[in-house]
């Protein structure tokens, strides 16, 4: 870590030229002896990035940024405050410490923090940004975090894991197995030093899979924010029940929209209806639980058909997702549906339907956007249907 970067002169640049062409500001060289210009690009893309996802870091004064790669794994703001939420205790280690976000967090709520992080680079710039940020109950330790639970002798209350998802090619990866650490490989040295352990791993990972691994899951949060599915988060535990609880959240700027079932319960509804006066689209965080036959008991809704994860209603309800009226349903018919709905442009979904969001704007001619929104599904009927709707 080059602490010139830190040179009032330097931030000064920094700031001035935040919005400017980095690909062009690197072939003119830094002004500075002591700084290189890749450094001051990695400072300006830092800054550009955390702008949305890190605000406290955007707008705090003589915080480091590391490479964009060390960036992108790393939680925002948001999903930090909702793990903080999840535990408390006295002593929380983090093997995978990174960038250091969910540890400030963390910090808020425990009386310790202990950060360990592999990448020396890393380990100074969050151990420089703590310090910045007055976090002094976050310690910080460069090397393994494996190796620290070994050698520790500190009572752990909660260890924290954030696998690395890139493989030693610098390839994504998102099963368990694949990641550093292996959290599947490690488990008895995790649950000898902690009963409780939570993991963040990437949304694609399948529940089924993850639950299978890891053996001792408890919860599975499925954290969305502005409905797309930023994480998953798993607690374990050594004294596990025979129940995983699945928790959903979509954080929007409108509010939090929640629900919970359990895995492997939910049986697929048993109420189904023809199109009604209201349509309901779940939010990205249930259709990734597969708690469907929970949101329809919920929300007293039907499904249009076991396939179409379409929910409808005669009178408004509250609904965890997108909500519309129903204008029109017309039959799926590609030669008379085009006159039929006598518009230019549309915002146009498909559930359950044999043809592509692509392939139907390019039969039926239909720009992107407006005000219309047309829902391509199958009803219970096993007929292909259009829904004709707008935004409630």
């Amino acid at each position: 870590m080059n602490k010139a970067i830190l040179n009032p002169e330097v931030q000064r640049f920094i700031q001035v030229n935040l919005q400017e062409d980095l690909t062009k500001l690197i072939l003119k060289g830094s002004p500075f002896k002591e700084v290189t210009v890749q450094e001051i690009a990695t400072q300006i893309s830092g800054l550009k990035r955390a702008e949305k996802k890190l605000p406290l870091w955007f707008k705090t004064k003589a915080i480091i940024f590391p490479l964009n790669l060390n960036l992108e794994q790393t939680s925002s703001e948001i999903t930090a405050n909702y793990k903080k939420n999840l535990l408390d205790g006295e002593v929380l280690v983090d093997l995978t410490g990174g960038f250091g976000i969910d540890d400030l967090y963390f910090s808020k709520k425990f009386k310790k923090v202990i950060h360990c992080e592999l990448n020396e680079e890393l380990f100074s710039v969050a151990t420089h940004n703590f310090k910045v940020l007055g976090a002094y109950n976050i310690e910080t330790y460069t090397g393994d975090g494996l190796i620290y639970l070994q050698t520790t002798s500190e009572k752990i209350d909660w260890i924290y894991i954030d696998p690395a998802r890139r493989d030693d090619h610098g390839g994504k990866v998102f099963l368990l197995d694949h990641c550093t650490p292996n959290v599947p490989l490690n488990l008895k040295l995790l649950f000898n030093r902690s009963e409780n352990i939570l993991i963040k791993t990437s949304p694609l990972l399948d529940l089924s899979l993850g639950i299978g691994e890891l053996r001792k899951v408890v919860e599975v949060h499925i954290v969305a924010v502005n409905n797309e599915v930023k994480e998953l988060l798993w607690i374990l535990n050594r004294n596990i029940t025979n129940e995983v609880q699945i928790r959903t959240v979509n954080i929007t700027k409108k509010g939090t929209e929640v629900l919970n079932g359990i895995f492997g319960e939910d049986q697929a509804s048993n109420n189904y209806n023809l199109p009604q006066m209201y349509l309901y689209e779940p939010n990205a965080a249930i259709m990734k639980s597969g708690l469907f036959g929970t949101l329809g008991k919920e929300t007293n809704t039907f499904k249009l058909h076991v396939n179409s994860h379409l929910y409808t209603s005669e009178q408004l309800k509250s609904f965890p997702g997108r909500s519309f009226e129903i204008l029109q349903t017309l039959p799926y018919h590609k030669k008379t549906l085009k006159k039929a709905l006598k518009l230019k442009k549309a915002n146009i979904t498909t559930r359950n339907f044999p043809r592509s969001v692509s392939e139907i704007r390019k039969e039926l001619k239909l720009e992107d956007g407006g005000l219309d929104f047309l829902f391509f599904t199958t009803d219970l009927n096993d007929n292909k249907i259009v829904l004709i709707c707008k935004k409630v």
